[in-house]
């Protein structure tokens, strides 16, 4: 039986356990340009001993960015900062993964610290939201996007496209496209957000149309032998969770037959509204039944802290892996704490040498 500390292969990417770095925003960089925040950042977290560590959303295009501060993938530069960045925490023994995104009528937003709201449209440093429908997410996000016309879902597109050929080319083995947390591709799916009446609005079907053409046009340029793989919400708590997620599942089957390799299973974040229950790896449940119901490999995140709940969730919860955020930031060296815990007599190995000897020697 796998545990969190087994190895874990998918196609020809072999990861030295089952603890995935989650994409977190740190809005830190410039111009979507990665600086010394991100490479000390990431090096950090690849040397605590995780086996896949997948850099933060990362915009395909400029309006694509959730704050002016977010990292981008849309030029060269870009790229080219991210390379030390990927060598790094490859030499640290991860694997080094991004995630993709547009974060649609949640752009052109204030930094969290900063108000977490949307940046008035007078303000210089704001643009203009886009979505399939001219809705607002509401709340501290009240913009309403512009409604994007066909011409702009395949320029999307294309940037997707533009933006995981740079990963692929910067050295990146492992890609997530963001379908989930109401950004762009999330809207499209969700009737909280689209009410358009063309073939990409209306039925379940017409409304998954955006992110099953986006994965069939990025799995063009990525290469066949590296995961591809996606972050989507299966489900709202909106009260309409058996119909979303009967939905969520017939997409998800559709993404599989067309190339999806793995899914990191998370919420829609697509209205205000949602009454979430909160708790102690209350998504793993949900993830396993996705797992069953559509052969994907799957993980998930959202209040998973301690090592034997995490390894519980591989080896009888029914995940593949786990997707770890918060309890990374407050200690980089948590597939550490969590070895110890399931009393992992290698440990220490997960560490470089120079921190795993003297903690081997004296444990």
């Amino acid at each position: 039986m796998s545990g969190l500390f087994q190895p874990y292969t998918l196609k020809d990417i072999t990861l030295r356990n089952r603890i995935m770095v989650a994409p977190m925003c740190q809005y830190m960089a410039h111009d979507g340009v990665p600086n010394d925040w991100h490479a000390v950042h990431y090096a950090s977290l690849a040397r605590g001993g995780s086996g896949l560590v997948v850099a933060e959303a990362t915009a395909v295009s400029p309006e694509g960015r959730i704050t002016p501060n977010c990292l981008g993938l849309w030029n060269d530069e870009q790229a080219a900062a991210f390379s030390p960045i990927v060598e790094s925490i490859r030499k640290a023994g991860a694997v080094p993964g991004i995630q993709i995104a547009h974060a649609g009528r949640k752009a052109s937003a204030n930094i969290p610290w900063e108000g977490d709201d949307h940046i008035p449209a007078t303000d210089a440093r704001s643009w203009q939201p886009i979505g399939p429908s001219p809705i607002a997410f509401g709340a501290n996000l009240p913009r309403t996007p512009q409604e994007m016309t066909l011409e702009d879902i395949a320029r999307v597109q294309a940037d997707f496209v533009k933006a995981a050929e740079r990963a692929r080319d910067v050295g990146f083995q492992w890609l997530m496209l963001h379908f989930a947390h109401g950004y762009l591709a999330q809207s499209f799916f969700s009737e909280h957000s689209n009410q358009r009446t063309d073939q990409y609005g209306g039925s379940a079907e017409n409304r998954a149309r955006f992110l099953i053409e986006t994965l069939e046009a990025v799995k063009k340029v990525w290469p066949e032998n590296l995961p591809l793989t996606a972050r989507f919400g299966v489900i709202e708590f909106d009260g309409r969770d058996e119909e979303t997620f009967k939905d969520s599942i017939s997409f998800l089957k559709k993404l599989r037959a067309s190339g999806l390799d793995f899914l990191d299973v998370s919420i829609g974040f697509s209205t205000p509204e949602a009454q979430i229950p909160w708790g102690p790896a209350f998504m793993g449940p949900w993830a396993s039944q996705v797992g069953k119901e559509t052969g994907l490999p799957v993980s998930t995140s959202w209040y998973i802290s301690e090592g034997r709940q995490a390894d519980a969730l591989i080896r009888t919860g029914g995940l593949d892996m786990v997707s770890i955020g918060r309890p990374l930031l407050a200690d980089p060296h948590w597939p550490y704490v969590a070895a110890r815990a399931v009393h992992n007599k290698e440990a220490a190995t997960l560490l470089p040498k120079p921190y795993g000897w003297w903690l081997a020697k004296y444990q």
